[in-house]
Formats: structure tokens, sequence, C-alpha cells
């Protein structure tokens, strides 16, 4: 019961936070943690029903607030896994809590991190790391609490590190590891530049070459060579290597850089990036010369350098190693190893594992080193010819070791993109797939060569790659796809059992492609298919990476099988309830690893028709919304808006249906969503409202419109919300002028006793310009239309009577351009050729341009942003008066929500000039003064303007789109 529930919260809260650490154990942390994250947010009752969902109650919130950092500092090394779980329920305190119900926290970490006892040090440490990491991801604009709490503890962290930096002891490296893993978190997605200066930076970057520089003690050694990259030394310099490749790859490269960045990425370039290249040229050289580093280490150590490529200064620097570091370094790297023929013996499912896992994969010094082998080759001249000589002496060489051939054929495979030939093996073969064969009959023997791989070969790393190779030749070969297709079945069926039998999650994007490839011949066994996937997928699901990326994979092809079969009807009726399966699993147990997959899974069974299975599923997802309701909302976006637009009926047969989408909303929209969230909860309104015009949901309107217009009352920070919340309002205007302007008149909040009506027009008006896409633009021209046209018209609208038509202009001047952009951008140039080839082959555009060794890659493109960053960021003073110029590419583009289409969009829909046409000659005819006071202040331009405007609604003339 909830009473036995927060009985023995309470319990072992007071065991843990409030006596005595050292007497919990891990089994109590654990409850206190799971209980913490399902029940400490507030929670609303379910539609229908009064009584609230059990929650922590807040006394006994307040209480664990008062004592949980406390509990982490004093907790034991012994008893480590205590520690662990309670720096989680810190996390979700302060995530719920912060800065709104918790301002303490800042003050109580900063009183143990100032203090003298070092002993408080490393709790307070993992404490304040808590905070940094709740805030790690978040927009520059929503770190605002944490910017400010970081004013007070950076210098600390500084002071402290710089303190500790000779002391080599173990308690003080950990101690200095944390305080980089909290300065890594602070920068990773945006960099504080008023927070983190050039001064400031200068502190830390010396701090940061200092600890990657030093030498790790000579004992360690003694450990385990498995076990030594778990040594606190080599994990403080991991993460000085994270902080140090982040600064250059995210904010210190010119011209690879955002706007804010400019400045500080030439400081970064020229200040730091050559004196940190030349400690890590050091770091290179001691694997060079077969001393141990960290794999770690090494591979962010290559990835450095890999930046260093494209920029002289950096690369005059390298320069002179860069062929000692190819042949010595990144070579050895890139051949069959030791390890990997041990591996391939005894585990070869573990060795696929290893080499195929893309979520791995970076981390691995060999792909660090063929991607710097990759990018010196495309971008300085030198070093591919180089490089390839050196192959080619080893492959002609009869006595050359096997291994040294199998590394000299990787690396050629690598430079695929460089090359024009074709080496004799599947993993090079499919890295050239792309190419065109002269002889029909070599690709006719190479794909059999590859099928009888995939199909009869005993080794099962082989069958990985065949299978893969084959997929390559399939999609860039006419010919290999026609003859594969009379053996689909039996390649379908042994690639289900390779992805059972490896869990490997690239050949579950083999068989996607496989699928949209021979779509005719799956649909023969679609079903089968489909069902052999659903008994793929785990069952007892593990909290295990592997198999959640692989699961991941086996949810994303029976999706796309679904796609593929969405014009055969009957099949995906049948797919329908094996797909259900596998969802309801997954809400069941439940997976949240899983929603957005199976989310996509339903959105793919209601595109057509909705099931009474699949109205039935609107419950559950309630269910799931309540409890995860924020993170996934926009995953379910898709799903609700069909169940709004497909089945209106069945939508509006049901008033539980709309109260739960409704619900839904609210919570977003009155809670600490997100504005992206908020955006489309917001636009999930506006579609129900326009999809149901004239179905009767009168009684919804007023609570929908309260719901937009309270939350424009609280603070907004973009235009986006602002907007799509307007929008909800101007759909209810489209749908009931009337009744829109009673439920204006009736709503009162608590800053402001009057009614909203002024409030919301005044707002309107000052935000047309905002208003961009094709649909936003085209709902506020009707909405102001409809606003002009009113009979009884409040005070508000005659005080913006001269401002109307002037907006209602400017919407249809960027609808103008947005239409001509449209009719224009077709994909039949050839830049456009070029680039798609390029995409489609996964190269960039300029993959075969060389810099000359005293120019950096970026120079060009510096100047283009710049430009670029000009033109946008206003016109010059000649131009002011020229309204062509206003529209810049975001103006010109659709918004995302715009994919959420409505009846307003539909071809038969609403025709924004006869509307607007309509309702103009409707004032003029009925109401001259009306109309003299909303036409006086055009100018010349603006009246030529109308008067086009009136052209292109005329029944027999244009309707808009295209004929400009």
């Amino acid at each position: 019961t909830d009473r036995d529930r927060m009985y023995r919260i309470v319990q072992k809260s007071q065991i843990i936070v409030v006596r005595d650490v050292k007497c919990c154990d891990c089994a109590a942390a654990i409850y206190l943690k799971n209980m913490m994250g399902q029940y400490w947010q507030d929670r609303e009752p379910a539609p229908g029903e009064v009584v609230f969902p059990f929650n922590i109650h807040e006394n006994d919130r307040q209480q664990i607030r008062d004592n949980v950092v406390e509990a982490i500092i004093r907790c034991p090394e012994s008893i480590r896994c205590v520690r662990q779980h309670l720096t989680v329920c810190l996390r979700v305190i302060i995530k719920h809590d912060f800065p709104g119900r918790w301002t303490a926290v800042v003050d109580k970490i900063a009183l143990y991190l100032q203090s003298q006892n070092s002993g408080s040090w490393y709790g307070s440490l993992l404490s304040l790391y808590q905070l940094v990491k709740t805030y790690e991801f978040k927009k520059a604009e929503e770190r605002d609490p944490l910017l400010a709490a970081m004013q007070l503890f950076l210098p600390r962290l500084q002071q402290l590190i710089g303190q500790l930096l000779p002391d080599a002891t173990i308690f003080s490296v950990l101690i200095q590891k944390q305080i980089l893993k909290i300065f890594h978190a602070l920068i990773q997605y945006s960099l504080p530049l008023q927070l983190v200066g050039n001064t400031v930076m200068t502190q830390w970057m010396e701090i940061l070459r200092a600890v990657i520089d030093r030498d790790v003690p000579p004992e360690t050694l003694e450990v385990d060579e498995d076990d030594r990259p778990q040594l606190v030394w080599w994990k403080c310099k991991k993460w000085s290597l994270h902080i140090v490749t982040r600064l250059f790859e995210r904010y210190g490269s010119p011209g690879n850089v955002t706007k804010e960045y400019f400045e500080f990425a030439d400081f970064f370039l020229k200040t730091y990036a050559v004196g940190i290249q030349q400690v890590l040229l050091k770091i290179v050289d001691q694997h060079r010369q077969k001393q141990y580093v960290a794999p770690r280490v090494l591979q962010q150590t290559l990835n450095y350098l890999n930046q260093g490529v494209a920029h002289s200064l950096t690369w005059k620097q390298m320069k002179p190693h860069m062929q000692t570091i190819s042949r010595e370094v990144i070579f050895p790297l890139m051949c069959y190893k030791d390890e990997d023929e041990k591996l391939w013996q005894e585990d070869p499912y573990e060795y696929i594992r290893m080499k195929f896992n893309a979520y791995d994969d970076h981390v691995f010094p060999a792909t660090a080193a063929q991607s710097l082998l990759c990018k010196a080759a495309r971008k300085r001249k030198e070093v591919l010819p180089q490089m390839m000589e050196f192959c080619h002496q080893i492959l002609v060489d009869p006595n050359a070791d096997p291994r040294r051939k199998d590394g000299a054929l990787h690396v050629i495979g690598s430079l695929a993109e460089l090359l024009l030939k074709v080496p004799d093996s599947c993993w090079v073969l499919h890295s050239f797939s792309p190419l065109k064969f002269h002889d029909e009959l070599v690709l006719r023997n190479a794909v059999e060569l590859v099928k009888q791989d995939l199909l009869t070969d005993k080794e099962m790393p082989v069958k990985v790659e065949a299978a893969i190779a084959l997929q390559t030749l399939v999609s860039n070969q006419e010919q290999a796809k026609v003859y594969i297709r009379p053996y689909i079945r039996p390649v379908m069926q042994e690639l289900l059992h390779v992805i059972k039998e490896t869990e490997n999650d690239d050949l579950t994007n083999v068989i996607q492609k496989m699928i949209c490839e021979y779509n005719e011949e799956v649909a023969l066994i679609a079903v089968e298919m489909t069902q052999n996937l659903v008994l793929l997928s785990p069952e007892e699901y593990e909290e295990c990476e592997d198999k959640t990326v692989t699961a991941l994979g086996i949810l994303s092809t029976i999706d796309t099988i679904l796609t593929v079969m969405e014009d055969h009807k009957e099949i995906t009726q049948q797919l329908e309830g094996i797909c259900l399966q596998v969802i309801g699993l997954v809400l069941q147990k439940p997976i949240v690893e899983f929603y957005e997959e199976i989310l996509s899974l339903a959105f793919g069974l209601t595109c057509q028709t909705i099931s009474p299975q699949m109205w039935q599923l609107l419950g559950v997802l309630y269910d799931v919304f309540q409890h995860d309701c924020f993170d996934y909302f926009t995953d379910m976006m898709p799903l609700l808006h069909n169940y709004v637009t497909v089945d209106t009926d069945m939508l509006l047969s049901s008033p539980k249906h709309l109260e739960v989408i409704y619900t839904m909303c609210k919570k977003v929209l009155t809670s600490d969503a997100g504005e992206d969230a908020e955006c489309h909860a917001a636009k999930l309104l506006e579609v129900i409202i326009l999809q149901c015009r004239g179905r009767g949901i009168d009684q919804c309107i007023p609570v929908f419109v309260e719901a937009v217009l309270e939350r424009l009352t609280r603070g907004v920070k973009s235009s986006e919300l602002r907007t799509m919340c307007l929008q909800v309002a101007i759909a209810a205007l489209y749908y009931n002028p009337a009744l829109l302007l009673h439920t204006l008149d009736n709503i009162r909040f608590p800053h402001s006793p009057e009614p909203i009506t002024a409030q919301f027009i005044n707002q309107w008006m000052n935000d047309t310009e905002f208003f961009l896409g094709l649909h936003d633009r085209k709902m506020c021209i009707i909405g102001l239309s409809v606003l002009m046209e009113l009979s009884s018209r409040p005070a508000a609208v005659e005080g913006v009577a001269g401002q109307i038509i002037p907006s209602i202009l400017l919407l249809f001047l960027g609808l103008k351009h947005l239409y001509s952009t449209r009719l224009l951008h077709k994909p039949d140039s050839f830049h456009d050729q070029k680039l798609h080839f390029n995409q489609r082959c996964g190269g960039d555009d300029d993959f075969a341009e060389e810099i000359p060794s005293d120019e950096d890659e970026v120079n060009e493109s510096r100047n283009s942003m710049q430009q670029s960053s000009s033109v946008q960021s206003g016109r010059g003073d000649e131009d002011e008066e020229d309204e062509d110029d206003y529209w810049d590419e975001e103006g010109l583009e659709g918004t995302p929500l715009e994919e959420y289409s409505t009846p307003v969009d539909y071809d038969n829909g609403e025709n924004e000039y006869q509307f607007f046409t309509a309702a103009l000659l409707r004032v003029q005819s009925s109401d001259p003064v009306w109309y003299q006071t909303l036409t006086a202040t055009l100018s010349d331009d603006q009246k030529k303007q109308l008067q086009e405007i009136y052209s292109l609604a005329q029944p027999l003339g244009p309707a808009g789109m295209g004929h400009w």
C-alpha cells in the first residue's frame, strides 16, 4: 500500500541520510534510489479521477534534501556502491527541485568544498558533479542557474587542483580527476565565455597540459595490463585529453565554429593548440617506443592530432613526424594483432561485437588511427603517396607477415574514397562497391563469392563481413541487385540467423537496406520475417548495452518492414498483431530505452486506419506519459497526431479520448518540460481545433485557449513557442470567432484583473513577423482576415486597425518568397547532383580537396560563414526600404512542426488569397468607414501588392503556389 511504501522510504532514508550511512547496505540504497526516481516528482491524477497518485511527502523530501550531501561525504570507500546510488538520488532532487525548491544545495556544497578538511572534498565534488551533469546538455539560455553557481565554484576548483598537482598520491589524483570531470561536463555542450574568459582558460590550459605531460608512477607497471586503464593516474590523463580535444574540435577550430566562438577559436589556435600538440606528440612517441600508454589516452591523443591536420599552425609542427606516425603508430594499430587472434579463437562472437559495435568503435585507438590517416591523406597531399608506397611494398613482398598484409589491405580499404583499384577481400570489396565494374563477369563472380561466404562459410566473422559486403554491392551495383533477387529468401533467412547468433547491430542496418532494395520480394515473406524478428527481441531484457543496441536495430528493422508494406493493407493488418506484442512487452516491463522505437512502430500502424486495439493503446500511452511525460512527449507526437487526424470520428465518439490528449498537453505546458516539448503540445491543440472545426467541440475551446495563454504569461524565451501559443487562439478564432471573444473576455489571470483580449491582440500584432513557414503564415493571414471582418469588434481591434493589412501584406510577401523558393529548388542542378552523390556515398563535398602545407582547410569556409553571418545580421543602409532583402533562409524554410498537417494544409484546404480577398471585399461592401480605416495608411507599393493579391485570388486565376 501507499502507507507501507512511504514507511519503507522514510525508514531507508533515516538510516542512510540521517543516522549513519556506514550502517547502510547497497540494497537499502538501491531501494531509496528507485523510490525517489519514481515518486519524487509531483504527479497529477488520471483524467476522471480525484485521488492523487502516490509521491513522497514534502516533509520527507525536505529531510532527505537536508542530509543527502552529508551522507555522500560521510560514505566510506568500503561501501562505494552506496555512495554511487546516493549520487543518483541527489541528481533526481536537483533535476526536479533546483533552483526552485532547493537553492540551498549550492551553499551546502560550497561549505564542504571550501573547508580545510580534505576528507570532505571528494564527496562535495561528487555532489557538484551531479549539479553540473544535470545541466550538461541544456541549451545555453537554460544554464543560468548552473553558471550562477559556477561563479562561486570554478575559482575554488582551479585553486584546489593547482594545489594538488604536485601530489601524486592516489587520494590527491582521485580529487584531481573529479575536478576534471566537472570541468568537462561544464564545457561539453556549450562554452560559457562569460565564466571561462581568456585569462581563466589560460590557467586551466596550463593545468591540463601539466596533467597530460606528467609521468605515471612507475609502480603502476606492476599492475596487470588489462587493469591499468582503470588506474586513477591514467583516468586523470584521459579526462584532461577529453577536455582539450573537445575544446579544439567544438570551440577552437576557426571556420568550424558558430559565430559566438569566432574570437575564441582564433585565440585557442594561436595560444594553446601547438603547445598541447607538442605534449601529445611525446605520448605518441612513447607508444611507438613500446612504452605503455592507456588505450583511451592514445585514442584521444590521435583525435586531437586529427583536428590539427586541417590547420597550418598545427600541421607544420606535425608534418615532420607524420610519416613516422603513419608507419610506426597508425599502421601497427590497423594490423591484425595477437589479441585479435586470441579473441577470434576463444570467442568469435565477442570478436564480432568488438569489431562491429558502432557505439564502442569510437573508443578504440585503431579507429582513431584510421580516422587520422584518412584525414591526413585527404587534406595533405604528401601523405597518401607515401602511405600507398609503404603498403605496396608489403603487399608485393612474398615473405611479408600475413598480418602486415592484412594491415596494408585495411589501410587501402580505409582510403577507398581516394583510390581507384579494387583489393581482393570482402571488407575491401564492400568499401569499393560504388566503383564501376568494366567486366560484368568480375562483378557476377564477386557477388557469387560474397553470397557463398554468407550462406555456407562456417566462420561467423566471415559471414558478418560477407553480409555487409553483399548489401553494399546490391545498393551500388544494379546488376548485383539482379543477381541476388532469386536468392532473397535464403539471404534474408541467413541474415536473421547471423543477427540472432551475433547480436550485431551493423547487420540490422544491412537487413533494413536489403528490405528497401527488394520491397516486392520482401512482401512475400514480410510476416514470416517480422515474426522471426520479434523472436530475436529480448524477452528477458537485461541492461546490457550490446543487447540494447541490437534490440533497437531489430525494432528499427520491423519499422522498416512496416513502412515498406504500407500499401499492402492485408499484410499490414497481419503485422499489427505481431508488432503489438513487442509494443506491449516494452511498455509493460517498462523498457524506456525502446520507447522511441515502439512509438515509431505504433505510428506506422496508425497512418492508414486505426484499429480498436490501437485505440486501446492510447490509454496505455497516457499511463506511460504519467511516468516519463516530458522525455517522450515529442516522440509520441506523430502517433497522437494520427489519433486526431486519421480517425476523427472515433476520437470524438468518446470524451475520454480528447480528455487524455488534452491532459497530456496541459501537463507539458504547465510544467518544466522545455520549450520544444511545449511547442509540440501547443501544436497538437491547434491540430485538434482545425481538424474538428464544425464537429462540435465548443466545450474544448475555452480550456485549450486558457492553457496556451496562461503559458504566455510566464517567461517565454523563443519566438517559436510564443507564436505557437498565439496560433492556438488564432485557430480558435477561425473555429468560432464569437466563442473565442467570449472566452477571452472571461479569462482572468492573477497578475492582471482585466480581460486578456487586448493583451492577446496586441501581442499578436507585435509578433506577426515571427510567423514563419507556410502553415503558420497562412493561419496568421486567415486569423487576421477573420479579425478585421468582425461585426462586433473589441476596442483593441480598433486600436491596431492601421497595422492589420500591412501585417497581412508582410505575411503574403513571405509566402511569395517561400512559394518561389520551393518552385525553383529542384534537385536537377549539377551542384545538387554532386552533393546528393557525396551524401549517398557518405563522403564530404570536398573529400578530394588537398590543402597546401601553409594553409588552413577552413579559410574559405570561415569567410563564407562570416559573409553569411553579416548578411543575416542586418541589411545595409541603402537597402533598408527593400522588403525583398528582409527574408533570410530561416524565413524561407518550413517550420519543423509543419509536418503535422491540418485540413487547412490539404490541397482542398483554405486558399489564403481567396479567403483574405473575400473578407476584405465584404468589409468594403458592408462597412465602408471601417474599410477606409483599415486601408488609409497603405503606401503606393502596398496598394500595388494588394492589387496583385486580388488578381491571384480570382477563381480562374492562379491559386498562389508557384505562379509568382
